[in-house]
């Protein structure tokens, strides 16, 4: 694969154009449903974090660091339709295309089990680590930081239960290039709460190159004990002239424990793996195998409607082989990281 290529599609980089259809459900951006017609909010972390690679620190990527900063804007124009757009201010522009800094911007119109969505959205894929909001991941595995998370298109949702969604989307493939926009992603998600089990599936068929494609199945699945949640993502890809089953995968695990609202305690492990010997996987280089594992601890002392600020540590451990170089988690690499978030709303504008 030419080596330009290999480092454009690393970076999340975002379109430059916007499509019409109708995109995904809330099950992959936790869309408030609100009646205002404007709805502001802000979000910003910053962190300090700490590398360092067999024995050495890596200056490169130690220090403090400006994670996040993002506006989200959320309202409803008329009853059944409700837009949302989330931009990125510290997200550089590429492609010359403002763009590339939205997260999401969509119109969903919803009529009784149906809903339909147009814009720019989370590409419908499972798994609980995928879902979470990037501020809320304090270390991911190989496979999420690699994977391009939002792209234009459309699709339709239909609830055949209250408990049940299934969510049919197309959207522009994530590892488009600038050479060729006319790649596709098609997706299949059901995001299901039954007791104390919520599932986050998918099957998806993806284009990594013009007329090939490479196939997820992701199982994602959460239990919820009282104060005790696990989640356990399970996801295989697959292409041809690869071995369809357990050579390109990758499993990601987390605990979490809050012993009150104000804390949270977790620990969380991920292994990615690729013996395939092809170049369709964009995200797990072939002869890739390495586990990161590691915990952490979240403090909120402010926890008030609109607003709310979070304290986080954590350290997290890489061990095996990652043939891609651009990643900052190789073998026998630590990670320790401390920071704080805060999120808060600016105003709310309702309608006369």
């Amino acid at each position: 694969m030419d080596a330009s290529l290999k480092s454009h599609i690393m970076k999340k980089r975002l379109l430059p154009l916007f499509m019409a259809g109708a995109v995904l459900s809330a099950s992959a951006v936790d869309t408030e449903k609100s009646s205002d017609l404007l709805h502001l909010d802000a979000e910003a972390r910053v962190d300090y974090e700490y590398f360092r690679t067999d024995g050495r620190t890596n200056t490169a990527e130690s220090g403090f660091k400006g994670k996040y900063l993002a506006l989200r804007a959320d309202g409803t124009i008329i009853p059944g339709l409700t837009y949302s757009w989330r931009q990125r201010l510290n997200k550089m522009h590429r492609d010359q295309s403002f763009f590339d800094a939205t997260d999401w911007i969509y119109l969903n119109y919803a009529v009784d089990r149906w809903n339909f969505q147009v814009g720019k959205e989370v590409v419908a894929m499972g798994g609980w680590e995928y879902n979470r909001a990037p501020v809320d991941i304090m270390c991911g595995s190989i496979f999420w930081h690699n994977i391009p998370c939002y792209d234009l298109g459309v699709s339709v949702s239909y609830d055949p239960a209250p408990a049940d969604r299934i969510t049919f989307q197309v959207v522009q493939s994530p590892f488009f290039t600038t050479e060729n926009r006319n790649m596709f992603g098609y997706n299949l998600m059901w995001d299901g709460r039954h007791g104390l089990f919520h599932a986050l599936w998918s099957a998806n068929m993806i284009e990594y190159h013009p007329g090939r494609y490479i196939s997820y199945i992701v199982l994602g699945n959460k239990f919820t004990f009282d104060k005790v949640e696990i989640e356990l993502d399970l996801m295989n890809r697959a292409a041809s002239r690869q071995t369809y089953f357990f050579k390109d995968c990758s499993v990601m695990g987390e605990v979490a424990w809050r012993p009150t609202e104000r804390w949270r305690v977790y620990g969380k492990a991920s292994y990615d793996i690729n013996h395939t010997d092809t170049d369709a996987d964009l995200t797990v280089f072939s002869g890739t195998e390495i586990t990161v594992a590691g915990g952490g601890v979240e403090f909120f002392p402010l926890l008030k409607q609109g607003h709310s600020l979070r304290l986080h540590a954590g350290c997290f451990y890489a061990w095996g082989t990652n043939t891609n170089p651009a990643d900052v988690l190789q073998d026998k690499t630590l990670m320790i990281t401390t920071g704080i978030t805060w999120k808060m709303n600016f105003f709310n504008l309702k309608k006369h």
